[in-house]
């Protein structure tokens, strides 16, 4: 908020923060103006503008001004609201409400584990090898049954799980 104050002022010392100042004959986006609604910024936590968030005015929206300086009891409520808006741009309660930006992130996260899950399928399909012949069950028993046989360990390892007697594992 502190380089928000800072920037405006020096803007405004440089004179490039002076969007509704014009002399006479000169055009409205003239050399050294900046365009409309480019220094308009409100938030929650810094609500009041620099600057209007309307500063070219219709015709309608000028006469709605002059009526404004006058006595507000004569104006009607969608004229207020007309002028909130030439002042705002959003009132306090469409700047807090729920936006729908979690759905679409959700979405993307989904489709890209999505499409994480079809890539790793793809690769174990056709890029990944067969599994070697050593993976499957009955080399895996023949293979315990070999470390079984050759008493491998038998401190602490497979075989003092063994009970070479009754040819089953110990309870």
């Amino acid at each position: 908020m502190f380089f928000r104050a800072v920037w405006s002022l020096v803007l405004r010392k440089r004179g490039l923060g002076m969007r509704g100042i014009h002399s006479p004959g000169d055009a409205a986006h003239s050399k050294g103006k900046i365009t409309p609604y480019t220094n308009y910024h409100a938030q929650r936590t810094y609500p009041m503008p620099d600057e209007p968030f309307c500063t070219e005015l219709n015709a309608e929206q000028q006469a709605l001004k002059e009526k404004e300086k006058g006595s507000w009891t004569q104006l009607s409520h969608a004229e207020k609201v007309a002028l909130y808006r030439l002042q705002f741009h959003e009132t306090f309660a469409e700047m807090n409400r729920r936006s729908n930006e979690w759905k679409t992130v959700m979405g993307c996260v989904f489709f890209f584990c999505g499409f994480t899950a079809l890539l790793i399928w793809w690769q174990r399909v056709y890029v990944f090898p067969e599994k070697p012949i050593t993976l499957t069950d009955e080399r895996k028993a023949q293979q315990l049954q070999r470390i079984l046989d050759m008493k491998g360990n038998p401190v602490q390892g497979l075989a003092s799980q063994w009970d070479y007697e009754k040819k089953e594992w110990k309870k």
